[in-house]
């Protein structure tokens, strides 16, 4: 394998970028914290968890996004 390219295909970086989106979504619409509430936890241990997993969503989606325009951008050169 090249310097130039990395070990993980375009699909895993997609799937990374898709993943991270799809853990905002949850949050933005508190179905992580309906879930969290239906298995009896409530209140600051909800919003501690809501907002680890907004962060670790919005810093997937930042991340493997900048991966995924990377290797377009590479691709359409």
């Amino acid at each position: 394998m090249s310097p130039n390219h990395s070990s993980c295909g375009i699909f895993g970086i997609f799937l990374g970028f898709l993943t991270g989106a799809i853990w905002l979504l949850f949050v933005v619409f508190h179905w992580v914290t309906l879930l969290l509430g239906v298995i009896g936890l409530s209140g600051l241990i909800v919003t501690v968890l809501n907002f680890l997993i907004a962060l670790i969503g919005f810093l997937a989606f930042l991340i493997f996004g900048l991966f995924l325009f990377k290797k377009a951008w590479h691709h359409c050169k």
